[in-house]
């Protein structure tokens, strides 16, 4: 087996953050959350990146990381624009929505051919959860099936007020049954609890339990099963404008069918990520301890 790609989601137009996220400083020398996750990706020995960008901001993603990406890893930049459908499909004129998180993966499937894992542009997921990914690519035992990285919720609660997360149910096997997303999970405690709302009740949730942040490891065969699904999405959906193609929805089919096994990683890895422009100085602060521990070097590249 090849080295493995690294695929970053980075064509969201930061809306609520009033501009680039992906772009934005948070190092010392002008860092990227991406770098890190650059940074982190190569030392576990990924051997390419691909951004999917949208097409207008292509020089500026070019201009930031070609340069200093040069010798390093092999750098691909896909489009994610609302026309790549597939064929006999045609855009309605109305739809201005991306169309959702598996459709930005599929979008990638003419410059991918070797296994590859998936992130946010705009998360830092932590050295160790490459490192456990490119393990999993090397197994021969995992030919056939993906994973998903599965974060303790303790790691990834907020200080400033409730998160989203997709919560990862598993059988004896290790192996992902569902993703469910449970919405609006404070913390409740030093320990990490999480307690969120359900009709009029409260419920809660252990330290321990694994979420989903979006890395997930997939093979090529991934590109082929999910056209296939959404073939299906845009005939019941292309016409409803808001409506969104999801990975989690992939996946979910996927085990309904028995297609492959998904297994859930566990990472002990501290997950922050940005949203907000109230997040950045908190992201900075987090940034300045791990170079300060010795994680990174004040300067990645």
């Amino acid at each position: 087996m090849g080295k493995p790609t690294l695929l970053i989601l980075a064509a969201g137009m930061g809306s609520r953050y009033g501009g680039l996220k992906q772009l934005d400083s948070f190092g010392p020398n002008g860092e990227t959350i991406i770098d890190y996750s650059l940074y982190d990706a190569i030392n576990a020995g990924f051997g390419k990146v691909v951004f999917i960008i949208r097409d207008h901001f292509r020089n500026d993603f070019e201009n930031v990381f070609q340069s200093k990406l040069e010798g390093k890893i092999v750098t691909e930049y896909v489009s994610q624009e609302l026309n790549d459908l597939p064929f006999g499909y045609e855009l309605p004129p109305e739809r201005e929505k991306p169309w959702g998180t598996a459709h930005a993966v599929l979008v990638a499937r003419h410059v991918i051919e070797e296994p590859f894992a998936v992130i946010n542009a705009d998360d830092y997921y932590g050295p160790e959860s490459y490192k456990t990914l490119a393990n999993f690519f090397k197994a021969p035992e995992n030919n056939k099936n993906y994973a998903v990285v599965g974060y303790r919720l303790s790691n990834t609660l907020s200080d400033f007020g409730s998160v989203n997360r997709g919560v990862c149910y598993s059988n004896d096997q290790g192996n992902l049954e569902k993703i469910v997303e449970t919405l609006k999970i404070e913390k409740a405690d030093d320990q990490g609890t999480g307690i969120y709302p359900d009709g009029d009740n409260k419920k809660t949730l252990p330290p321990e339990t694994l979420v989903s942040m979006n890395m997930f490891g997939f093979k090529p065969d991934f590109f082929e099963k999910t056209e296939s699904y959404f073939r299906n999405f845009l005939d019941d959906n292309i016409s409803v404008p808001k409506s969104e193609f999801f990975i989690p929805l992939v996946l979910d089919k996927m085990i309904n069918e028995k297609y492959t096994n998904i297994e859930v990683l566990s990472s002990d890895a501290e997950w922050f990520g940005v949203t907000y422009k109230e997040d950045k100085p908190h992201v900075m602060s987090k940034i300045n301890d791990l170079i300060a521990n010795g994680v990174y070097p004040e300067k990645l590249f």
